[in-house]
């Protein structure tokens, strides 16, 4: 019988963002960066590989590591290894595409992108090189940044970049002060800058000889530098899918929470807007706004997929106050008739057949909604200012810093016959967490917590009706509480 399987759906001690699923043989791998619990700056792992049978995507196995930071050549000088991709080349063989950074992304931008290969999906891959022109001069034109590699058809595409705004070449030429900013974030100088007629940001392509390293062609931008995509214009986090005859583009956003996409009928050029897949505020789901965000936001990255007949966005969330702590979620979609794609609700049942039962104890980072209406937007830093957030101690998982006025929402479960919750917390709260099947609506129990050092266990009776309902708890009084996990009875 197949287990329940929830947001994160990875173990809670397990940090993998920047998510790019494949599938391989009868599993479904997920490749991604890796982020250190409680992390201190991105991508502090090694890249690890989890994997799961595409009839079973409760039954996710650690496949450990596959590649460590130190086999890069430029691991001393940038010693972290950024959001990844694997593709199967025409050979047969595995190929992993990756940039390496220093600190806080310095040096991120730097390039070249790096390759390193393997006989299988999730072995010990070996590095093999960077990707050259023929000459073998290292490929650095526009900004290596998040490569996604994709075989179209025996054709293999390398799409990556980033895109700052408001820095086109003529008012780079015109203000040296921004020109400096601009070489030192990418490494470049003032003539290779002004000198890229099409501007050195942007998504970009470069197709690849069948040996995975040479440049096959001159890379180009696949959207225009001054593209109008409405307020979702391009900013990183590249990856491509083709369904039917149709190439979806997936990307980042400048507004760093979102995942959107385009389409087009051709892999390197003509792409529309789309629409947005998912946010890990749930930004632009049921009003809400980036002023209303449902938890902290941050950068996200990831992908769509089908499998076993079934669509999937892929995509990462924040833990531990910073976006050095991001873990792999995803949702269900739809891609309808005229290949558009309604943006996907958080949930914590994710890639559940369903919604999840309505009977059980669950760890309450499952939350899918966590907020104090006013929750910050990531910005490449720690928080130190109190609110709540999925933290760690003594290899426990839990959501701390719960002050008045906090919200946890979990979606959705399927009750029947339900009579009471029992929340697991501790800290220095007096107060009671109401509770909820809609935000706003009737209050359907009330559970009072008291200040203790130690977990401990309350309860009280509920009226949850039968049938699929979120659950909203809303925490008032003072001091601070954490709650470790909710039992629904």
């Amino acid at each position: 019988m197949k287990k329940q399987v929830y947001n994160p759906f990875l173990p809670l001690y397990e940090h993998i963002p920047d998510g790019e699923p494949h599938i391989f043989g009868d599993r479904v791998y997920l490749y991604g960066s890796h982020d250190n619990e409680g992390g201190e700056t991105f991508c502090m792992g090694d890249y690890t590989v989890y994997s799961a049978p595409v009839d079973d995507l409760s039954d996710w196995r650690c496949e450990g590591v596959i590649y460590r930071a130190e086999q890069d050549p430029d691991y001393g000088e940038r010693p972290y290894m950024y959001a990844p991709d694997v593709v199967q080349g025409n050979d047969g063989k595995f190929y992993l595409y990756y940039c390496m950074s220093g600190n806080w992304g310095f040096g991120g931008y730097y390039g070249p992108i790096a390759v390193a290969v393997c006989d299988t999906p999730a072995g010990k891959y070996e590095y093999l090189g960077y990707v050259h022109y023929p000459d073998g001069t290292p490929m650095k034109k526009y900004v290596c940044f998040d490569p996604c590699a994709f075989n179209d058809g025996g054709t293999i595409r390398i799409y990556y970049g980033t895109q700052y705004m408001d820095e086109p070449n003529d008012v780079l030429a015109a203000d040296s002060e921004k020109l400096a900013e601009v070489q030192k974030r990418y490494n470049k100088t003032a003539e290779e800058i002004l000198g890229t007629p099409d501007n050195v940001n942007g998504a970009c392509m470069v197709v690849l000889e069948d040996d995975m390293l040479t440049v096959k062609g001159e890379p180009q931008h696949i959207i225009p530098y001054e593209a109008d995509f409405g307020g979702h214009e391009f900013f990183e986090a590249s990856s491509m899918r083709k369904v039917g005859d149709k190439y979806y583009f997936v990307f980042s956003t400048q507004k760093n929470h979102e995942l959107c996409y385009a389409v087009s009928d051709y892999p390197d050029r003509d792409f529309v807007f789309g629409g947005t897949l998912v946010s890990n505020g749930d930004v632009g789901v049921n009003g809400v706004t980036e002023e209303t965000r449902m938890n902290m936001t941050g950068t996200t990255h990831g992908s769509i997929i089908e499998i076993n007949g079934q669509w999937y966005v892929f995509y990462h969330r924040l833990t531990h106050k910073s976006d050095y702590s991001r873990q792999a979620c995803a949702e269900k979609i739809t891609i309808e008739a005229d290949g558009s794609i309604k943006q996907a609700e958080m949930t914590s049942c994710g890639l559940n057949d369903g919604p999840l039962s309505g009977k059980g104890t669950y760890p309450a980072p499952i939350a899918c909604y966590i907020t104090n209406g006013n929750m910050p937007h990531g910005s490449n830093r720690i928080f130190t200012d109190s609110f709540p957030n999925v933290n760690h101690a003594d290899n426990e998982r839990f959501i701390a810093e719960i002050a008045d006025n906090t919200l946890i929402g979990f979606k959705y479960f399927d009750f029947s016959g339900n009579k009471s919750i029992t929340l697991t917390v501790r800290g220095t709260g007096t107060g009671a967490f109401e509770v909820y099947t809609e935000i706003g609506g009737e209050k359907l129990g009330e559970i009072s917590v008291s200040p203790s050092e130690q977990w401990c266990a309350i309860t009280a009776d509920t009226r949850i009706p039968d049938g699929i309902h979120p659950v909203y708890l809303v925490y008032h009084g003072s001091g601070e509480t954490s709650l470790r996990d909710i039992t629904l009875s």
